[in-house]
């Protein structure tokens, strides 16, 4: 069976525009990292410290984008890594982690 050309650029047409949907919302409470780590970027950019407290949260990420866009950013933010390191195990994580939730408790609200 010949499909006509008429469907055929109709089909065309319609995968052309694209069935992606709205882009992803650009948060750092996103739990989507590509509405995640451009917000994280741009909290870096404008020196936005109250994004801090979530980037600390996202050091605990399953995510390993998401937990190294956190820590370079939270190393541009606060000059501090703590001796974290993204890509470590989730063990080897754990004492870094906790120094960040330390020094975050320890900030003055």
């Amino acid at each position: 069976m010949l499909i006509p050309g008429r469907i055929l650029w109709a089909v065309a047409v319609l995968l052309a525009c694209g069935c992606g949907g709205p882009p992803p919302v650009r948060s750092v409470a996103n739990p989507d990292p590509s509405g995640k780590v451009p917000a994280i970027k741009q909290a870096v950019r404008d020196n936005d410290r109250t994004k801090v407290p979530l980037l600390v949260k996202d050091l605990d990420s399953d995510d390993p984008a998401v937990r190294f866009y956190a820590i370079g950013g939270l190393q541009r933010l606060t000059g501090e890594t703590f001796g974290y390191r993204y890509s470590d195990d989730e063990d080897r994580r754990k004492p870094a982690l906790k120094r960040w939730q330390q020094w975050l408790a320890e900030q003055p609200k």
